[in-house]
């Protein structure tokens, strides 16, 4: 009989692994609440990695993408553009649950915008944001205060204490409530989200628009898939990452 036990935050206590050798085995995986916590139990691999879904009472799992590497580790991917594979002009329900996938482009797997209240209401979290151009070009913006309100508060965006080179695109946005094209909840007289065709937590409208459209590096729309501070509004952007820890 071999026993391993892993230390983990007071709310999990402690889980046992065991190992009946010669009977075959039964492995209880450690269960993280979230990529930083994985970090600091050693799985400091970037990856696809299981954490306790924070919506299940059973315990169940969820799988999400971990960078264990860039500022130390520990963030946890909230949303990725790539290719412009994965349509990011969905509905409200569909940006309160997930879509996509983690190989590549996705919105939060496990639950969206509804996890992301669940995952970000208790402590204190940070959020990154990493935006690459067509010229390989690539810039962060690093904000030290991070939530998400609750489906009541339109999953509002809380944001604060901004660092980085990518320039602070999001500061307009604090205090703003999430916007889709069927459920408007900015500033304005129309729709932000139908006017540049995205979902985002607009004011009256952006000054960033990362679920806008991905079109190839085109600089003439303001649809495009944007940070103003880093390439302006009608750029669409190559590359984009948002995590939190």
């Amino acid at each position: 009989l071999t026993m391993t036990i892993f230390p983990l935050a007071a709310v999990f206590a402690f889980v046992v692994v065991v190992e009946i050798q010669g009977q075959g085995s039964r492995h209880l995986q450690p269960r993280f609440a979230n990529c930083k916590q994985a970090l600091n139990l050693g799985f400091n691999e970037s990856g696809i990695h299981s954490i306790v879904n924070p919506r299940r009472r059973n315990g169940q799992r969820m799988e999400v993408y971990c960078d264990q590497t860039t500022d130390n580790g520990g963030w946890l991917f909230f949303q990725r553009r790539t290719d412009g594979s994965e349509n990011f002009y969905r509905t409200w329900a569909e940006y309160q649950e997930k879509f996509g996938n983690l190989s590549n482009e996705f919105w939060l797997e496990g639950g969206g915008l509804e996890n992301l209240h669940a995952l970000t209401s208790n402590g204190s979290y940070e959020l990154r944001v990493e935006l690459e151009d067509c010229e390989n070009d690539r810039r962060y913006a690093k904000y030290s205060s991070f939530a998400i309100g609750s489906s009541e508060q339109q999953y509002t965006l809380t944001v604060s204490g901004y660092s980085g080179n990518a320039g602070d695109s999001l500061r307009l946005h604090n205090g703003s409530r999430f916007t889709t094209f069927d459920r408007d909840h900015d500033e304005w007289s129309g729709n932000c989200a139908v006017d540049y065709h995205g979902a985002w937590w607009y004011r009256g409208c952006y000054h960033s628009n990362l679920n806008g459209e991905y079109l190839n590096c085109q600089t003439d729309s303001y649809r495009a898939a944007s940070w103003h501070q880093f390439r302006g509004h009608r750029y669409s952007l190559k590359f984009i990452e948002m995590k939190f820890r």
